[in-house]
């Protein structure tokens, strides 16, 4: 018996994932075997391909081969000794980083997160990393308040409409800035879109929002918009970034400026996001969370914008799609029976 995994073989482009085949075997002592359902394809997932992560080249970095896929949804299909937390025929979902694009997963029975079986995999999936990051961004870190002013940066991606619908729901008047081909899907949401090609987002808030904004959420991570939002803050405002930054130094530069931030007497704060204190620090926060963002789905108060779904080993062309720059939302592998 065996099963598919899709490799990394070295690092670069689309091209250097490859399809190989695994032995099956029955799970180890405190593990569970998943039969993978979905898996999201993320910009993690790229960068680390490319070679470009944060960490390359230290002891976090990730070597060829290996496996990418930071998140997945699947069934229980073996449980190793000990386990108890979960059945075989349990919908599961896991937040591996790395792993994901696999047909069969082995995970830690600790690892593990509940996922209602009602709720279609392929939309399950992008609770567990892009809607948790806008969810917790939003009111775990910037705790925003119904009728607050609040600019998202990088607004059509996978995160990027999580944030629009979650913004929507908490009642937040909303700018958001993308490229002038995605501004559709900003007005859906009731947001004012920005085109950062052709307008400078500095001076569009300042005339729209001349006494500030409350908060501003950015993914994108790159020191020149820190700076503009934290400028368009009005005191007592909030800047809350996640994402990957353009190196080790150009962290560095941003951790400076949000312990200088933080110091001035000028009531503004900046906070980073992270998904990382799910694996080191408290999971309950994430497990209430994600529990929270599976009954808004079952509910329809949110639904999750899938620009497209590729075969689970057609991982090669969902990136080409994803950094071909042409995405609305999100971007899903999935097994052919879902198609």
């Amino acid at each position: 018996m065996s099963y598919r995994n899709v490799v990394v073989t070295r690092f670069g482009g689309p091209e250097v994932l490859q399809v190989t085949e695994q032995s099956l075997r029955a799970p180890a002592a405190g593990e569970v075997r998943i039969k993978v359902l979905a898996a999201s394809v993320c910009r993690p997932d790229i960068t680390v391909r490319a070679g470009e992560s944060l960490y390359r080249g230290t002891p976090l970095g990730y070597k060829p081969p290996f496996v990418p896929g930071y998140a997945v949804v699947g069934d229980v299909e073996a449980v190793g000794e000990g386990v108890t937390e979960v059945a075989v025929g349990d919908r599961v979902g896991a937040l591996t980083v790395v792993g994901g694009y696999t047909e069969t997963l082995y995970w830690r029975r600790d690892r593990l997160i509940p996922v209602p079986p009602t709720l279609h995999p392929a939309e399950a999936v992008t609770l567990l990393l892009n809607y948790i990051v806008a969810y917790q961004s939003l009111h775990r870190s910037a705790k925003v308040k119904r009728g607050e002013t609040v600019l998202i940066i990088g607004a059509s991606g996978g995160i990027g409409t999580a944030l629009l619908q979650l913004g929507k729901l908490a009642g937040l008047k909303m700018y958001g800035i993308a490229s002038k081909s995605k501004h559709a899907i900003l007005t859906e949401y009731g947001a004012t879109p920005i085109d950062y090609h052709t307008q400078d987002f500095v001076e569009v808030i300042r005339r729209l929002e001349p006494d500030g904004l409350d908060v501003v959420i950015d993914g994108m991570m790159r020191l020149e918009s820190i700076r503009g939002a934290l400028a368009l803050l009005r005191r007592g405002g909030r800047l809350v970034s996640f994402g990957e930054p353009a190196g080790l130094p150009a962290l560095l530069r941003i951790l400076a400026t949000m312990l200088l931030v933080n110091l001035l007497p000028n009531g503004k704060s900046f906070k980073l996001y992270g998904t990382s204190f799910y694996f080191v620090g408290d999971r309950r926060p994430f497990l209430e969370d994600w529990a929270t963002l599976f009954a808004l789905l079952e509910e329809g108060k949110i639904k999750p914008v899938i620009a497209k779904t590729f075969p689970l080993l057609g991982a090669a062309q969902a990136h080409a799609l994803v950094e071909s720059g042409q995405v609305v939302g999100n971007v899903v592998l999935v097994t052919p029976e879902l198609l």
